[in-house]
């Protein structure tokens, strides 16, 4: 099905947005060299669902997503998270809300070599000093499960495969029960295998755990697993589509009406 979805559309259904923009503007460089890498975007994405941000290159998908995450920020706009705006946010509180409420998954695994799956696992509660809460032990034990990691806890990441890997990444951004799982292209190291296990435990991890994941891709296999898909061009937001076709996703890629 297709959506026109409006801006504050989740919120009208009563629930609060995952996250939300409005006026969003990303600009880089002055005069002549300016870049619009986005422009006045408003956009809700709704939880528990998993979205995936597309555009052709310079669209501006993965400056959004950097936006979206707090890692960077706006020229122009808002930007909040389960209701806490996160442009008003000074650097350490902002550094602070990424390491309590967002996970982040990159093509990079960005795994410690010199340490286990598990290790690698719950090293975000380690870093950070946090003793488990009740009930978190048993929520991680499921990703585990969820992503079928249970037989390969305790090898290092260079006895692991690429698609291994990249599980070990992903339940250790969903192990402290993010708000939002930002994935950055997390299929581009992959052969197509390893990708359709990947997107398939990411799909997993939202309908059997109520995971919100927002992932950029410029695949359209990869596109396929979403809920909903963001497209982008030149900036703006062209589409925004509810468990899309393939053909309507290709439609709005190409710049098909909404």
């Amino acid at each position: 099905m297709t959506s026109t979805s409006l801006p504050g559309a989740a919120t009208e259904r009563g629930v609060m947005p995952a996250a939300s923009v409005r006026g969003l503007s990303k600009t880089y460089g002055h005069g002549d060299t300016t870049v619009h890498a986005l422009r006045s975007v408003d956009l809700d994405l709704a939880p528990g669902r998993f979205t995936a941000i597309m555009g052709p290159s310079g669209s501006g998908k993965s400056t959004l997503m950097h936006c979206l995450a707090g890692l960077d920020r706006p020229t122009e706009g808002t930007v909040s998270i389960a209701g806490t705006d996160i442009t008003a946010l000074d650097d350490d509180r902002l550094t602070h809300f990424r390491r309590d409420h967002l996970g982040f998954v990159f093509q990079a695994f960005n795994l410690l070599p010199m340490l286990t799956a598990r290790q690698n696992i719950m090293l975000p509660f380690e870093l950070a000093g946090r003793r488990l809460e009740p009930g978190a032990t048993e929520r991680i034990e499921q990703v585990i499960d969820v992503l079928g990691l249970r037989d390969r806890l305790d090898h290092r990441p260079g006895e692991l495969s690429g698609g291994q890997q990249q599980r070990v990444a992903i339940a250790r951004a969903l192990a402290a029960d993010a708000d939002v799982v930002f994935a950055d292209e997390p299929t581009g190291n992959l052969d197509s295998t390893a990708s359709s296990e990947v997107l398939s435990y990411l799909r997993r991890s939202v309908i059997e755990m109520g995971h919100t994941v927002v992932m950029v891709t410029h695949e359209l296999d990869a596109a396929a697993y979403a809920d909903d898909v963001v497209v982008l061009a030149d900036g703006r937001v062209r589409a925004h589509l509810e468990t899309p076709s393939r053909d309507e996703i290709v439609h709005a890629l190409e710049g098909g009406d909404r």
